[in-house]
Parts: C-alpha cells; sequence; structure tokens
C-alpha cells in the first residue's frame, strides 16, 4: 500500500506559496533577510515586525536584502498613532522609491493611510476613502506594481491605481518611520508580508 504523508500546517502553507509564486518575508519570529537603515528601533512582537522611533525621535528604515521590479505584495500593519510610516518599494534610496503611506496628520489633512508617496514629488496619488481604514486595528494591504501601473487595495477597497514612470526598479521593499517629537510614542507592525514576482 502507498504510504501517505502528512505535512504540518505550516509546511503546507510554505509549499502553497511556492507553488504559487508568493514568498514569505516575515517568519514572525527573526529579521532574517532584512537590513536597517537609520537609527529607528527594530524586532518581533507577537509574530509581527514592530518599528519604534530611536532615541530622540531618531527615524530609519528596515529593507528587504532581495529586490522586485514588478510584483505583488500582501500584508497586515496595524499602528499607534499618532504615527507616520509607510511602506517603501522599488527603493534604491530615500530620494528613489515610492511608499504606500500609513499616517494621519494635521499637515496633511484629509491624507489617508494608503496614500502613494514618490520621493522628490511627495503625495501622487490620495486615497481619501476613510471606509478603508481601520485606525483602532489591523488593515490588510496590496500593493501590485507592473510596468508604470501602481494599485493599492486596502482592506478590500481599491483606493489608487495610476501610471507613474519615475521609479521603474528593481528595488527593495521596506518599512519606514517618520522622524520628530509630533509621533513620540509611534509604533507601526507589520505582519504576513508576502510578494510574488510578476517579471
Amino acid at each position: 500500500m502507498k504510504r501517505r504523508e502528512f505535512l504540518s500546517v505550516p509546511m503546507a502553507v510554505a509549499v502553497a506559496h511556492a507553488k504559487s509564486g508568493w514568498v514569505s518575508l516575515c517568519d514572525g519570529k527573526t529579521l532574517k533577510g532584512w537590513k536597517q537603515a537609520g537609527h529607528a528601533h527594530w524586532d518581533m512582537k507577537d509574530g509581527a515586525i514592530a518599528g519604534r522611533q530611536g532615541a530622540g525621535g531618531a527615524a530609519g528604515d528596515l529593507l528587504t536584502e532581495q529586490q522586485w521590479k514588478d510584483f505583488e505584495a500582501e500584508l497586515e500593519w496595524s499602528m499607534k498613532w499618532p504615527g507616520n510610516s509607510g511602506i517603501w518599494f522599488r527603493y534604491s534610496n530615500p530620494d528613489s522609491a515610492y511608499q504606500a503611506d500609513i499616517l494621519d496628520q494635521a499637515s496633511h489633512p484629509g491624507v489617508l493611510s494608503g496614500s502613494l508617496y514618490c520621493a522628490g514629488k511627495m503625495f501622487i496619488a490620495e486615497n481619501r476613502d476613510a471606509a478603508s481604514v481601520n485606525k483602532d486595528g489591523w488593515n490588510r494591504m496590496r500593493i501590485r506594481a507592473q510596468g508604470d501601473e501602481i494599485t493599492i487595495e486596502q482592506n478590500g477597497r481599491r483606493v489608487i491605481r495610476m501610471r507613474d514612470k519615475t521609479f521603474a526598479g528593481p528595488g527593495s521593499i521596506g518599512i519606514q518611520l517618520h522622524a520628530g517629537k509630533a509621533f513620540e510614542g509611534m509604533e507601526i507592525r507589520v505582519r504576513k508580508l508576502r510578494v510574488r514576482s510578476l517579471d
């Protein structure tokens, strides 16, 4: 009789992801595969990547060692407010990258998390759909960048769809943490982050 083999749930999920092309960027335990820039503090909390300002309200970024040009990424995020953070993509340096912003601040009234920031140009597309943001809990975000078309979905709602040729990639995916006393006590958490190449 042929022997049947059963995979554990985590292993079965990993195999399914591999077959579909998805790669997990967060193992829930370590920061393996990531590199830090700046002086923010990064660690793991309850299976999520957690970022807080460094001494004196210092900023920082956490970036993948691997790079992608055309891709889809999925993740969940939550924020301890007030905050200004975001998900970098096609990142070469702070002056060459896009960011799906995670923010709520008086200097940008009505500009909500899920807006698209372009280094050197500020916001090139704004999310103003309040129903797409859960300020008090976890939010599901999906980013798709293929050629010059960029789409951002949040909590099942498409909030950004546009074309822009500023940064063609490839570049890292990352998490940004803004500087400043205005965001003292901020904590960004990111979990279930995975990416699939479209190249």
